[in-house]
């Protein structure tokens, strides 16, 4: 007897402002701190929810070492307060890691193993390296029939602007945008509601007498977007990844810390505790590509995720798009020929910053929320994937 699939119900969706990697405001912040952060801001939103009957967090991270190692998920779990009966499981697809999480954990309620799910991303690329600490990559990758995967994510943007003739003009008047949407967002208000404040304890030396002291400050802005940003600073940028190439600092993703959460429930609990649901999870995606042209995988993954949802492309209200580099975005766009006035309206990645793992979970409370006050009906998160992959993820509102 076939048992017929349950929808899953997304209830919260949060997210952390998004820092700078390196010198920004988390720099000294420990990405468990970020997720636990979010976890315990999501459970607020549903404070008639009984944590209880949490069944399992699926947390999104690319780099599960060091700082965010040791089971990122179960170690916030715990840490966040939660009860000890709620599992924790952390998984890795690279950039896809936090959408991956959200497809999961709503896979686990609609085949009715599980009510209530955690979904969730994080990620800190201040303290743990793109790559990580330690890189140990197999031989047999530097084969030529498998060299596509030893290329680094700039070349691989190299290649698709190539490939798709995409100029480095149109590149830097993308990455222009994406920066005059995001503060355009910021000043209207529009991260608010998805937003969840952190506060930083900086420890300071007082030479004169001896002693370490406390500043502690609340951050509830993303750091990366410049409103200075123009086309004559940006066409100064040299190419990074190629000696005659079009791909530079200035139109390509920033690297980022951050965190983002969900909770996601059955049609049961919804109706159990009164929940109102912000949207239903409607449908997701992942398909390979080339890995030398990496960027263009969410040409795979968006039809594929329209037909599992059972709608067209046409459709979908709003793309959050990763800006993993402006040369794919453009390709991807192009290819589908995706209305631009659709894709980041409040900018992207290389505006807002991309913290890899994180960034799925952070960019589906950035499209839920958008639903919402736009009164939209379906909104899709989509990414490339290092390695060749392409990841999307459907929402509807509810």
């Amino acid at each position: 007897m076939t048992k017929q699939l349950q929808d899953a119900y997304i209830v919260a969706a949060t997210r952390t402002p998004i820092g700078k990697s390196g010198r920004g405001m988390f720099k000294n912040t420990r990405p468990d701190d970020l997720l636990v952060r979010v976890l315990q801001s999501a459970l607020a939103q549903v404070p008639n929810l009984d944590p209880k009957l949490i069944e399992d967090a699926i947390v999104g991270c690319s780099f599960p070492e060091a700082e965010q190692g040791s089971n990122l998920a179960r170690m916030a779990v715990l840490l966040a307060g939660l009860p000890q009966t709620v599992g924790g499981v952390t998984i890795n697809r690279f950039c896809a890691s936090g959408i991956t999480a959200v497809a999961m954990a709503a896979d686990r309620i609609r085949v009715g193993q599980a009510d209530v799910m955690i979904a969730a991303g994080a990620e800190s690329m201040s303290m743990v390296p793109m790559m990580g600490h330690h890189p140990s990559i197999n031989m047999g990758v530097f084969k030529d029939e498998n060299i596509g995967m030893a290329y680094g994510m700039g070349l691989t943007a190299e290649k698709v602007a190539q490939q798709w003739k995409v100029s480095r003009e149109d590149q830097d008047a993308f990455a222009l945008q994406s920066h005059q949407r995001a503060i355009a967002a910021q000043n209207a208000g529009y991260f608010d509601a998805e937003t969840t404040s952190v506060e930083i304890i900086e420890r300071i030396p007082n030479f004169a007498t001896g002693q370490i002291e406390l500043k502690t400050r609340t951050v509830n802005r993303d750091e990366g977007a410049r409103p200075d940003t123009s086309l004559e600073g940006l066409a100064k940028l040299k190419a990074v990844f190629a000696a005659k190439g079009t791909v530079t600092a200035g139109n390509s993703s920033q690297t980022s810390d951050g965190a983002g959460a969900l909770i996601l429930v059955s049609e049961k609990i919804l109706k159990q505790f009164n929940l109102t649901p912000l949207a239903r999870f409607a449908s997701f995606a992942v398909r390979g590509v080339p890995p030398e042209i990496m960027g263009i995988g969410p040409k795979e993954a968006i039809p594929a995720a329209c037909r599992a949802a059972g709608i067209t492309q046409d459709q979908i209200d709003w793309f959050e798009l990763n800006e993993a580099f402006a040369a794919q975005s453009l390709a991807v766009v192009r290819d589908l020929g995706l209305d631009p006035a659709k894709v980041n309206p409040m900018g992207g990645a290389i505006a807002l910053g991309h913290p890899l793992g994180a960034t799925g979970a952070i960019r589906s409370a950035t499209a839920i929320h958008a639903m919402h006050r736009n009164n939209l009906k379906y909104s899709m998160v989509t990414m490339c994937v290092g390695t060749g992959m392409g990841a999307a993820g459907i929402f509807e509102r509810m």
